[in-house]
């Protein structure tokens, strides 16, 4: 390596060099020095909190994969006394596993759980180089832009969403110099395409789901009608020629929206997806219904009613309570105010953000935020247990108090 560390060393000073790097490295380079970061510098950056790593390991469809990334890599790490790293997409790093021993070596260059390793921030280094390039890179010894690193070698690849292609986050491993191995940049990137394989097969096994609960719903209905996941992959279709994957508007909501490939549609929420119906005439989309089923402790449920149907969703104890206090501000309820009503502490709002994210996911759009609400015409029904006592019983909420006690 070392007519990388002279050619890096004439690119820090200015002077032309006798070799030149890689491709990739020196772009990186080119890159990094015009943003003006020290190559003396700490590779510290400020960590998340704690709270704040969760949430984003929750929304992250990584975390689906994490045990199959386990089983691929963890052990082979392990032995060759190396760790893997999983990012998101704007390079802090969610998870790592690996040698115990080189986990110790990892924090003394901040290469934690909720660190940065975009290059913006450390420089050139596998993780932050695969992220801009969005191609698999590996950096060794003195490649690294920042000294701090050159005991270090990295091999990195990019993951996408196969549902729609765009980056979730970065497989990494990483380890001392003395460790390199030209196959390890085929190792990450072979595991990164069987992420990828996972996930679109997990994502073939919702769309079989959805098509179960569409099937009966287009069977009913009259005219040109599709069932749809959020990303617009064809679960089901009936009246027109089916297509694989129907274009959304990045904020569907229910009601009447106007999809360029069909006209306007009338779009109802489906579990999982969204059924579409092409409007043959005028008229105001469907009305909905949420009915909010607090009378049975044991067995919370959301349900959402539809023209043509009616689906139902279990909720945690958690997601009932925030719920509730939507169905009681219909007017909307801020993050700190919904933290006040569920946990008494206005500042849990991170905690709040997280499991009203997850809520959506299962309710679609007929909650709507900033501020957090039920969406405009949502008619919502709460039942309650014929005991005022016996609402929630095991909560704290303050919410939930006030209402058993008033």
């Amino acid at each position: 390596m070392r007519g990388t560390h002279l050619a890096r060393e004439a690119r820090l000073a200015g002077d032309p060099s006798p070799t030149a790097p890689r491709a990739e490295i020196g772009a990186s380079w080119d890159r990094v020095l015009r943003s003006g970061l020290d190559p003396d510098q700490s590779t510290e950056s400020v960590l998340l909190q704690r709270d704040e790593v969760e949430r984003r390991r929750r929304m992250s469809a990584l975390g689906e994969v994490m045990p199959l990334l386990n089983e691929s890599l963890v052990s082979l790490a392990d032995a060759t006394q190396q760790i893997v790293v999983i990012t998101d997409v704007e390079g802090r790093v969610l998870w790592r596993r690996g040698n115990t021993r080189v986990l110790r070596r990892a924090d003394s260059i901040c290469l934690a759980e909720g660190a940065t390793w975009a290059e913006e921030s450390t420089g050139t280094n596998a993780i932050g180089t695969a992220l801009v390039s969005r191609a698999p890179v590996q950096v060794h010894s003195s490649e690294h832009f920042v000294r701090r690193l050159h005991d270090w070698t990295c091999a990195a690849a990019p993951v996408r969403d196969p549902r729609d292609g765009r980056l979730m986050g970065i497989v990494d491993m990483s380890g001392p110099a003395s460790g390199f191995h030209p196959t390890s940049l085929a190792l990450v990137g072979s595991v990164a395409r069987l992420a990828e394989s996972e996930l679109r097969n997990r994502h073939l096994r919702a769309i079989d789901r959805l098509r179960s609960v569409a099937a009966p719903l287009l069977c009913r209905l009259s005219g040109r009608a599709a069932a749809v996941d959020v990303h617009g992959w064809l679960a089901a279709v009936t009246g027109m020629p089916p297509v694989e994957r129907l274009p959304l508007p990045k904020s569907m909501r229910p009601g009447r929206v106007w999809l360029p490939s069909l006209g306007m549609c009338e779009v109802e929420p489906l579990p999982g997806g969204w059924l579409v119906r092409v409007a043959d005439g005028p008229g105001d989309g469907p009305r909905q219904r949420v009915v909010l089923d607090l009378s049975r402790p044991h067995r919370l449920s959301v349900s959402v009613v539809g023209s043509v149907g009616t689906w139902t969703q279990r909720l945690s104890p958690r997601h009932a309570e925030l719920l509730y206090a939507l169905a009681l501000h219909r007017e909307g309820r801020t993050a700190s105010e919904l933290a006040q009503d569920v946990f008494g502490d206005a500042t849990r709002t991170v905690t709040v953000r997280a499991e009203i994210s997850r809520i959506r996911r299962h309710l679609a759009e007929v909650l709507a935020h900033r501020p957090y609400r039920f969406g405009e015409g949502v008619e919502v029904e709460v039942i309650h247990p014929d005991q005022p006592a016996d609402l929630l019983p095991r909560s704290t909420a303050p919410v939930v108090v006030a209402a058993r006690t008033a």
